[in-house]
């Protein structure tokens, strides 16, 4: 399963749809809004997508997943628009017959996920600044908006 949505990720769903009797280890990660970048405290994010290209690198990485781990099962789950602190912005899950595979397959997708999908986060900060981001972009990547009177 690979979607990009609107809705809270039904962590459950995506955990039973990498189970598989074939599989002796399932890897569920979650990234989830925290309250604080460094010293900034966060209010909120907003996620946005060019959400065409996002799917198609989201089953490229699925893809090149399968081609370099043994993988029973995957599923990529991207949340797009408001999310409040603590709710879950991404689910990555991977079934493996062994938990090696399983651990290197969930991290590889993860970081791929973050440099190469086409999602950009919005960071408003407690303090009235709000900031766009795509880690793949290193400095480039951070653009400052500040908001006054």
């Amino acid at each position: 399963m690979i979607e990009l949505t609107e809705q809270p990720i039904e962590v459950h769903s995506v955990l039973e749809s990498v189970r598989s009797p074939a599989a002796g280890a399932v890897v569920l990660f979650l990234g989830t809004v925290r309250e604080f970048t460094g010293a900034a405290q966060t209010q909120y994010l907003e996620y946005t997508a060019f959400a065409d290209m996002a799917m198609a690198q989201l089953q490229q990485l699925e893809q090149e997943a399968r081609a370099l781990f043994p993988l029973v099962e995957t599923c990529l789950v991207h949340r797009t628009g408001r999310l409040d602190l603590g709710e879950v912005s991404v689910a990555v899950g991977v079934s493996s017959a062994h938990r090696a595979a399983a651990f290197a397959a969930g991290q590889w997708i993860m970081d791929q996920l973050k440099q190469r999908v086409p999602i950009w986060k919005k960071e408003h900060y407690a303090d009235g600044r709000e900031e766009w981001q795509h880690p793949g972009m290193g400095d480039a990547g951070v653009i400052s908006v500040e908001s006054g009177p």
